[in-house]
Protein backbone atom coordinates (compact mmCIF):
# COMPACT_ATOMS: atom_id res chain seq x y z
CA UNK A 1 0.00 0.00 0.00
CA UNK A 2 2.40 2.27 0.43
CA UNK A 3 3.66 2.39 -2.82
CA UNK A 4 0.06 3.06 -3.84
CA UNK A 5 0.23 5.84 -1.68
CA UNK A 6 3.45 7.31 -2.83
CA UNK A 7 2.23 7.09 -6.41
CA UNK A 8 -1.28 9.21 -5.56
CA UNK A 9 0.87 11.57 -4.09
CA UNK A 10 2.75 11.83 -7.33
CA UNK A 11 -0.41 12.04 -9.31
CA UNK A 12 -1.31 14.99 -6.95
CA UNK A 13 1.85 16.77 -7.19
CA UNK A 14 1.67 16.72 -10.85
CA UNK A 15 -1.76 17.78 -11.47
CA UNK A 16 -1.04 20.75 -8.87
CA UNK A 17 1.97 22.01 -10.36
CA UNK A 18 0.22 21.64 -13.67
CA UNK A 19 -2.30 23.69 -12.79
CA UNK A 20 -0.80 26.55 -11.59
CA UNK A 21 1.80 26.81 -14.03
CA UNK A 22 -0.20 25.55 -17.24
CA UNK A 23 -1.51 28.54 -19.34
CA UNK A 24 -2.88 26.56 -21.88
CA UNK A 25 -6.66 26.09 -20.99
CA UNK A 26 -7.13 23.01 -21.86
CA UNK A 27 -3.82 21.66 -20.50
CA UNK A 28 -5.51 23.31 -17.16
CA UNK A 29 -8.49 21.09 -17.55
CA UNK A 30 -6.60 18.05 -18.06
CA UNK A 31 -4.40 18.82 -15.13
CA UNK A 32 -7.92 19.00 -13.22
CA UNK A 33 -9.17 16.04 -14.94
CA UNK A 34 -6.05 13.87 -13.31
CA UNK A 35 -6.37 15.57 -9.74
CA UNK A 36 -10.20 14.65 -9.33
CA UNK A 37 -8.79 10.97 -10.31
CA UNK A 38 -6.22 11.20 -7.34
CA UNK A 39 -9.01 11.83 -5.43
CA UNK A 40 -11.21 9.30 -6.32
CA UNK A 41 -8.13 6.60 -5.69
CA UNK A 42 -7.44 8.07 -2.66
CA UNK A 43 -10.59 7.47 -1.29
CA UNK A 44 -10.69 4.23 -2.52
CA UNK A 45 -7.26 2.81 -1.72
CA UNK A 46 -6.80 5.06 1.91
CA UNK A 47 -8.69 3.75 4.53
CA UNK A 48 -10.29 6.31 6.80
CA UNK A 49 -10.21 9.52 4.44
CA UNK A 50 -12.65 12.12 4.93
CA UNK A 51 -13.52 14.43 2.10
CA UNK A 52 -12.20 17.48 4.74
CA UNK A 53 -9.04 15.27 4.82
CA UNK A 54 -8.74 15.34 1.05
CA UNK A 55 -9.67 18.97 0.63
CA UNK A 56 -6.67 19.58 3.62
CA UNK A 57 -4.16 17.28 1.29
CA UNK A 58 -4.94 18.65 -2.13
CA UNK A 59 -5.75 22.21 -1.43
CA UNK A 60 -3.64 22.94 1.12
CA UNK A 61 -0.52 24.64 -1.07
CA UNK A 62 -0.46 25.97 -4.94
CA UNK A 63 2.22 26.33 -6.84
CA UNK A 64 5.15 23.46 -7.23
CA UNK A 65 4.68 20.52 -4.62
CA UNK A 66 7.11 20.17 -2.16
CA UNK A 67 7.18 17.84 1.18
CA UNK A 68 6.39 19.33 4.68
CA UNK A 69 9.10 19.32 7.28
CA UNK A 70 8.90 17.42 10.29
CA UNK A 71 11.72 18.33 13.17
CA UNK A 72 13.06 16.88 16.20
CA UNK A 73 15.06 17.73 18.59
CA UNK A 74 17.45 14.88 20.44
CA UNK A 75 18.43 16.52 23.69
CA UNK A 76 21.00 14.84 25.94
CA UNK A 77 21.46 14.58 29.79
CA UNK A 78 23.71 12.86 31.73
CA UNK A 79 23.66 10.65 28.74
CA UNK A 80 19.90 10.16 29.12
CA UNK A 81 17.37 11.38 25.97
CA UNK A 82 14.48 14.14 26.82
CA UNK A 83 11.04 12.36 25.34
CA UNK A 84 7.57 13.71 25.97
CA UNK A 85 4.14 12.05 26.41
CA UNK A 86 1.72 13.33 23.89
CA UNK A 87 -1.82 13.95 25.62
CA UNK A 88 -3.65 13.01 22.46
CA UNK A 89 -2.29 9.20 22.30
CA UNK A 90 -0.61 8.45 25.79
CA UNK A 91 2.74 7.79 23.71
CA UNK A 92 6.25 9.23 24.29
CA UNK A 93 8.24 10.87 21.31
CA UNK A 94 11.01 13.17 20.86
CA UNK A 95 9.96 17.09 21.32
CA UNK A 96 9.51 18.42 17.59
CA UNK A 97 6.82 19.26 15.18
CA UNK A 98 6.00 21.02 11.44
CA UNK A 99 8.47 23.34 10.19
CA UNK A 100 7.01 27.01 10.00
CA UNK A 101 7.59 30.07 7.85
CA UNK A 102 9.90 32.26 9.50
CA UNK A 103 12.03 30.26 11.74
CA UNK A 104 14.94 27.87 10.71
CA UNK A 105 14.91 24.13 11.10
CA UNK A 106 17.40 24.88 14.40
CA UNK A 107 14.78 27.56 15.32
CA UNK A 108 11.83 24.99 15.23
CA UNK A 109 14.01 22.17 17.25
CA UNK A 110 14.52 25.09 20.09
CA UNK A 111 10.92 26.75 19.61
CA UNK A 112 9.35 22.87 20.08
CA UNK A 113 11.45 21.85 23.17
CA UNK A 114 10.25 24.61 24.95
CA UNK A 115 6.80 24.25 24.48
CA UNK A 116 6.13 20.89 24.71
CA UNK A 117 9.35 20.17 27.69
CA UNK A 118 9.39 23.65 29.04
CA UNK A 119 13.41 24.32 28.44
CA UNK A 120 15.51 26.16 26.13
CA UNK A 121 18.13 24.08 24.12
CA UNK A 122 20.85 24.50 21.77
CA UNK A 123 21.44 22.77 18.94
CA UNK A 124 24.76 21.12 18.22
CA UNK A 125 24.53 18.52 15.08
CA UNK A 126 22.19 17.23 12.57
CA UNK A 127 21.62 13.97 13.17
CA UNK A 128 19.97 12.93 10.35
CA UNK A 129 17.56 14.08 7.38
CA UNK A 130 15.06 11.27 6.44
CA UNK A 131 12.37 10.44 3.97
CA UNK A 132 9.61 9.20 6.12
CA UNK A 133 7.82 7.20 3.25
CA UNK A 134 11.20 5.24 2.05
CA UNK A 135 12.02 4.63 6.40
CA UNK A 136 8.20 3.03 6.47
CA UNK A 137 6.82 5.19 9.26
CA UNK A 138 3.41 4.87 10.08
CA UNK A 139 1.53 7.86 8.42
CA UNK A 140 -1.49 9.92 9.96
CA UNK A 141 -1.49 12.33 7.06
CA UNK A 142 -1.45 12.04 3.01
CA UNK A 143 1.73 14.62 2.80
CA UNK A 144 4.85 14.14 1.98
CA UNK A 145 7.37 14.11 4.56
CA UNK A 146 11.30 14.45 5.59
CA UNK A 147 11.88 14.13 9.01
CA UNK A 148 15.22 16.44 10.80
CA UNK A 149 16.75 15.21 13.62
CA UNK A 150 18.94 17.51 15.48
CA UNK A 151 21.14 16.80 18.76
CA UNK A 152 20.19 19.47 21.33
CA UNK A 153 21.36 20.20 24.91
CA UNK A 154 19.86 21.68 27.70
CA UNK A 155 20.21 24.63 28.80
CA UNK A 156 18.05 24.72 31.81
CA UNK A 157 16.49 21.90 34.12
CA UNK A 158 13.34 22.16 34.91
CA UNK A 159 11.37 20.06 32.53
CA UNK A 160 7.72 20.27 32.55
CA UNK A 161 4.90 19.56 30.19
CA UNK A 162 3.05 21.79 27.93
CA UNK A 163 -0.09 22.11 26.02
CA UNK A 164 0.36 19.14 24.07
CA UNK A 165 2.48 16.81 26.17
CA UNK A 166 1.02 15.47 30.26
CA UNK A 167 5.02 14.08 31.44
CA UNK A 168 8.51 14.97 30.59
CA UNK A 169 11.36 12.97 31.27
CA UNK A 170 14.89 11.71 30.48
CA UNK A 171 15.35 7.81 29.53
CA UNK A 172 18.16 5.62 28.82
CA UNK A 173 18.37 4.10 25.69
CA UNK A 174 16.96 1.01 27.02
CA UNK A 175 14.37 2.43 28.72
CA UNK A 176 13.25 4.80 25.38
CA UNK A 177 13.01 1.53 23.60
CA UNK A 178 10.46 -0.15 25.64
CA UNK A 179 8.42 3.07 26.01
CA UNK A 180 5.05 2.87 23.93
CA UNK A 181 6.52 5.15 21.20
CA UNK A 182 4.54 7.54 18.84
CA UNK A 183 5.91 5.62 15.74
CA UNK A 184 4.76 8.29 13.54
CA UNK A 185 7.17 10.47 15.23
CA UNK A 186 10.43 8.64 16.04
CA UNK A 187 11.32 4.65 15.07
CA UNK A 188 13.71 2.61 17.58
CA UNK A 189 16.30 3.55 15.20
CA UNK A 190 16.04 7.36 15.51
CA UNK A 191 16.86 6.47 18.88
CA UNK A 192 19.81 4.49 18.22
CA UNK A 193 21.20 7.05 15.86
CA UNK A 194 20.78 9.77 18.26
CA UNK A 195 22.47 8.12 20.50
CA UNK A 196 25.16 7.38 18.22
CA UNK A 197 25.41 10.79 17.49
CA UNK A 198 25.67 11.72 20.98
CA UNK A 199 28.80 9.22 21.49
CA UNK A 200 30.57 10.95 18.64
CA UNK A 201 33.05 13.33 18.38
CA UNK A 202 32.79 13.36 14.21
CA UNK A 203 29.36 12.50 13.11
CA UNK A 204 28.64 12.32 9.85
CA UNK A 205 25.03 13.47 9.03
CA UNK A 206 22.64 10.28 8.00
CA UNK A 207 20.83 10.74 4.86
CA UNK A 208 18.92 8.39 2.67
Amino acid sequence: MDDVEQLIEQLQAIAQTGKHYSKDVFDRERYEQLEVVAKKLTTKLTKDVTPEKLDIFFDADTGYVTPKVDIRAATFKNDKILLVREKSSGQWSIPGGWGDIGYSAADIAVKETFEEAGIKVKPLKMIAIKDMQKNHYPKKNLNYVYKLFFECEPEENDIHGGVETSEVKYFTLDEALNLDLSLARNMPDDFQRAFECHHSQQWTTYFD
